[in-house]
């Protein structure tokens, strides 16, 4: 009898068939730990931008809403610094900072608010996010009609 040439040679082949089996699971694994890794990274990153976004609307709000109250209280509760520190606590923000001194003259006014939120990324700490923003208020622009015309409703697409 004539052995089996084919058999005999695959079997002292060192890291034949035998050998290989279970050699990919490495790969996937590894794989599979990277794209772990890279959707936590795009996820930390969305909320930040998120919150980065939130913190500078919540800093709109605020330095807009203290403006013209460092003017007069135009039916504000307060000062310009408290009307500031309500729309970012509104907007889910805290006011760490307002430059909203009060003027009782006719001059152009800038107020500057800085406001922080609060971004709780997985895996880490809670992260703060700080936004600034200024508001600039003309209260002769109340008494020249600083107001544009009402647009007609027949001019609107």
């Amino acid at each position: 009898m004539r052995p089996n040439r084919r058999c005999r040679a695959e079997s002292l082949v060192p890291g034949g068939a035998v050998g290989e089996r279970g050699a990919a699971s490495g790969l996937v694994l590894a794989i599979m730990i990277w794209g772990i890794i890279l959707t936590w990274m795009v996820a930390a990153v969305a909320i930040a931008g998120s919150a980065k976004m939130r913190a500078e609307s919540a800093a709109d709000g605020a330095a807009l809403a203290a403006a013209p109250v460092t003017f007069r209280p135009f039916g504000a509760q307060g000062s310009a610094t408290a009307e500031a520190a309500r729309f970012a606590r509104a907007n889910g923000a805290e006011l760490l900072s307002c430059s909203c001194r009060s003027d009782s003259g006719w001059g152009v006014r800038t107020v500057e608010v800085q406001v922080v939120v609060y971004a709780r990324v997985p895996g880490l700490a809670v992260v703060p996010v700080r936004a600034t923003s200024r508001a600039t208020f003309d209260p002769l622009a109340l008494l020249q009609g600083g107001v544009p015309p009402p647009v007609p409703s027949a001019a609107l697409p």
